[in-house]
């Protein structure tokens, strides 16, 4: 028995999928305790997306701890926070026209959400929150009351009210159109009233990569601006440049009054959260949502640097190019193993296949696994293998992370069963 079956805790997950010991990374390959090389197709969930141990943000960050620069302030005013809000707002917010004010919270997304939520009702003075089939929005017990997971909801122990769910863009079935349900709700009551707010993902990643298209973004935006409903969009996993653009809602042309922020923020991996907020919206009283690591210092310093790569437009075309390029590999994939994959969806470099057989993405990522790849599951089946390369990787590495899918996939074929069509899951199937 290791030192982690002895001392850790059951609910670790990872390190179940992943069953080795890893000792250093550098890019988008992490190596392990004898020795071996992966590619790392999962990046951290999305927090590396400049790579592991980026040398320009280790660089900026080593400098920063040979001067002695604080690294925790809770919310007080530094050297290093004010750098990072002013390149945010020099990089990222004033060359798009978007005037939030920002709020740093807990250091996980999940804070980021409660935050917003928090916000959300007190701003309204309503209670209810909706959110959509499949969503995954962090795990306390505010944010898991606008997740569609039911097993994971079942995991709070105790019921949720002040939340409801809502058909996600799709979730109906082709040409029906989900947002007339909300509409109803909104503009007929049904009883329940105006909602406080609407949190939504552009990609619900976690929910099994589920676009939702930019024109049914744009009408949710406008549906809700003229009911005076703030819109809540949690950009933790497909922001940062991970769809492209920045803000993986900046294509549908709108502009939430809300945005959480988290994962690849920091730039480096440390924890860091944010969240950005209409100005008239920013109705807080001096520390009414409070919390110790607020002032990540070196999560400030490693973010500014990040945001060199948003100086212009390089790397969201490099980005827009590979998710292309991806997407092409893999439906060229599904054009050979038709009787394994049903779809291919995604967009940028968060790429999904969805398997006709719910678990099979399972054994693809561990068959990966085995050929030096480290690669994550999705969906409420886990029916989805998800792609999430760093924004940076080499053009070599994910030539050879698509071959290992693919010879994976060979694997697997002789002993999966042959589908013919998808299964006809309904909305509420899917939430389960």
């Amino acid at each position: 028995m290791n030192i982690f079956e002895q001392v850790e805790s059951q609910v670790r997950v990872y390190c179940r999928s992943f069953p080795v010991t890893f000792v250093s990374a550098s890019g988008s390959r992490i190596v392990d305790q004898s020795g071996r090389e992966y590619i790392d197709l999962f990046s951290g969930a999305g927090a590396l997306n400049y790579g592991h141990n980026n040398p320009r943000l280790k660089r900026r960050l080593l400098d920063y701890l040979a001067s002695d620069g604080i690294t925790h302030s809770l919310d007080m005013s530094t050297a290093a926070k004010a750098e990072f809000l002013e390149r945010f707002q020099e990089v990222i917010l004033s060359p798009r026209g978007l005037d939030y004010k920002v709020q740093f919270t807990g250091p996980t997304g999940t804070n980021a959400v409660e935050a917003a939520l928090k916000l959300a009702r007190k701003v309204t003075g309503r209670q209810t929150v909706v959110y959509f089939y499949n969503a995954f929005h962090g795990m306390t017990l505010g944010a898991m009351s606008v997740m569609g997971n039911a097993a994971k909801r079942a995991s709070m122990g105790i019921p949720i009210g002040g939340t409801l769910p809502m058909p996600f863009d799709g979730d109906l079935g082709p040409g029906q159109d989900t947002l007339a349900v909300l509409q109803g709700l909104i503009e007929n009551g049904g009883g329940i009233g105006k909602p406080a707010a609407v949190i939504v993902e552009t990609i619900q990643c976690e929910g099994g990569i589920r676009v939702a298209g930019f024109e049914w973004l744009g009408r949710l935006a406008r549906l809700l601006r003229k009911h005076e409903i703030p819109l809540i969009v949690d950009d933790i996993q497909t922001g940062c440049g991970r769809t492209g653009p920045f803000f993986s809602f900046e294509p549908a042309g709108i502009r939430p009054d809300l945005v959480c922020l988290s994962k690849s923020i920091s730039g480096f991996g440390l924890p860091m959260s944010l969240v950005l907020i209409r100005p008239d919206l920013d109705i807080w009283k001096p520390g009414e949502h409070n919390g110790t690591f607020r002032g990540n210092n070196l999560a400030f310093v490693a973010g500014a640097e990040a945001l060199g790569y948003w100086e212009d437009g390089r790397l969201s075309e490099q980005v827009r190019q590979q998710g292309s390029f991806v997407q092409q590999r893999l439906k060229s994939m599904m054009r050979r193993y038709l009787s394994l994959i049903r779809e291919v969806r995604g967009r940028g470099l968060v790429q999904g296949i969805v398997f006709h057989q719910p678990g099979l993405a399972v054994e693809i990522s561990r068959a990966a696994f085995e050929r030096g790849l480290i690669i994550e599951t999705a969906g409420p089946r886990d029916e989805v293998l998800k792609l999430l390369p760093p924004l940076l990787i080499e053009a070599a590495d994910l030539e050879r992370s698509l071959a290992i899918i693919e010879e994976s996939l060979e694997e697997v074929l002789p002993t999966a069963p042959i589908v013919v069509e998808a299964p006809a899951w309904s909305a509420m199937e899917r939430m389960s």
